[in-house]
C-alpha cells in the first residue's frame, strides 16, 4: 500500500510541474504587460506567477482526477 502511495505522490509532483511550466510557456505568448500600469514590474511578474500556479494547479488537478476516475470505472462493470 505504502509504494502505491508514493507513486501516487511522485506522479502529482510532476504532473502539477509539468503543467504549470507549460502554463508559463503559454503566459508568455500573452500581453500582459499591456494591462499592468507602468513601474509596477514587480506586480507584473508577481501577477504571472500567481497566474501560472493557479491556472497550471487547475488544468493539473482535472488531468489527475480525470485518470483517478477513467481507472475506477471498470469496477463500475465488475459482476459479483
Amino acid at each position: 500500500m505504502m509504494p502505491i502511495l508514493g507513486q501516487q505522490a511522485l506522479v502529482s509532483i510532476i504532473v502539477h510541474l509539468a503543467f504549470i511550466a507549460v502554463t508559463w510557456w503559454t503566459l508568455q505568448g500573452v500581453r500582459l504587460e499591456a494591462m499592468i500600469k507602468p513601474n509596477r514590474v514587480f506586480q507584473g511578474r508577481l501577477l504571472y506567477i500567481l497566474l501560472t500556479i493557479a491556472i497550471g494547479s487547475t488544468v493539473a488537478n482535472f488531468f489527475l482526477d480525470y485518470l483517478s476516475w477513467s481507472t475506477q470505472l471498470p469496477f463500475l462493470f465488475r459482476g459479483e
